[in-house]
């Protein structure tokens, strides 16, 4: 999730391990523990393209990450802090950490939450940003903050934080398995024969449904929302995987394909191949986009070593795509 989300979550489960004793610390803490298994995203200023993608949301973002650095920083926060319950700080910092990549696991991109295992969790239950989660959960952790630390109301409203977040959550997994039902019943309709299927919410919304489906020479890609009056319209990709001939045996690209998940197609132009990871889909609901929210330029060496350029993104295609999003969230 982004940033301001895991600040929310962290502060709200520091608070409810540690608020009743030590008020808003526990909420500072634990959000300053939220953010921190983000910092894996370094890695990319010291490693090339495909190191850093494997890294991100890999060990920092495990449960043996947080079951090792909980009692390092609750060793280093007794030292300085009136508080010396080192149990209670190990739990705050514990908690903090691990739910961040819990709450990781329910997108697109998923969680090593059982890092050193080769097992991302990637439910794509829920959009990176959304406002349904995050904006009721930041109105509840605010009232509670303006409460004195003894007082009940202050754990009634984090608590309802939690549990009206989690509830959303619930939700979400709901509509993903009627979103998904609604794919396979158009697909079966349109006698459209297919290997695999995966569905995701459409940005900042659990409306509007996204499906990536997989046939034999192209993937399809198609948007359902629960206001669709008409069929489910399908713009297909070649995979044109042809395309990188043996760059494909090259170990980069076949680790670039793994991060992937084979999800991918290959596009040329200028004679310079373009990889193009599906799983986000484009930055466009138009049929037929190719403006892909990642898509990495495939630049060779003279010793015919790959390198992954990741293309940058036009600014004014997060607007056109808020416009399109409203249009095709009403229905198709």
């Amino acid at each position: 999730m982004d940033s301001l989300t895991q600040i929310i979550l962290g502060a709200a489960v520091g608070e409810a391990v540690l608020g009743k004793k030590i008020g808003n610390k526990a909420m500072l803490y634990g959000a300053i523990a939220g953010t921190i298994p983000d910092l894996d995203v370094l890695s990319a200023f010291f490693t090339d393209k495909v190191t850093a993608l494997e890294i991100h949301r890999g060990f920092t973002h495990s449960i043996l990450f947080s079951a090792l650095f909980a009692p390092i920083l609750a060793f280093i926060v007794v030292k300085f802090e009136k508080h010396k319950n080192f149990k209670d700080w190990f739990w705050l910092f514990f908690w903090t950490f691990v739910t961040h990549p819990i709450l990781d696991a329910q997108t697109t991109w998923g969680t090593q939450l059982f890092w050193p295992l080769d097992i991302r969790l990637a439910f794509k239950n829920i959009f990176v940003v959304d406002p349904l989660y995050t904006v009721p959960f930041l109105v509840f952790l605010l009232l509670a903050m303006r409460q004195k630390k003894g007082d009940k109301k202050r754990r009634f409203y984090n608590n309802l934080g939690i549990i009206f977040s989690s509830f959303y959550l619930l939700l979400t997994l709901v509509l993903k398995g009627i979103s998904y039902r609604n794919f396979v019943k158009e697909l079966d309709e349109q006698n459209i024969i297919y290997t695999d299927i995966k569905t995701k919410p459409a940005p900042l919304n659990t409306l509007l449904w996204t499906a990536n489906v997989k046939t034999e020479n192209a993937y399809l890609i198609g948007h359902s929302s629960f206001l669709d009056t008409k069929p489910i319209a399908f713009s297909s990709y070649p995979k044109n995987h042809h395309l990188l001939g043996d760059l494909a045996k090259h170990p980069k690209v076949k680790r670039m394909i793994a991060i992937s998940k084979g999800w991918y197609t290959i596009n040329k132009k200028n004679n310079i191949l373009y990889f193009n990871d599906l799983r986000f889909g484009a930055l466009s609901l138009k049929p037929n986009a190719q403006n892909f929210v990642f898509k990495y330029k495939i630049e060779v060496d003279v010793n015919g070593t790959p390198f992954f350029k990741e293309q940058p993104k036009e600014k004014t295609d997060a607007k056109k795509l808020l416009s399109e999003l409203w249009i095709r969230i009403k229905g198709n």
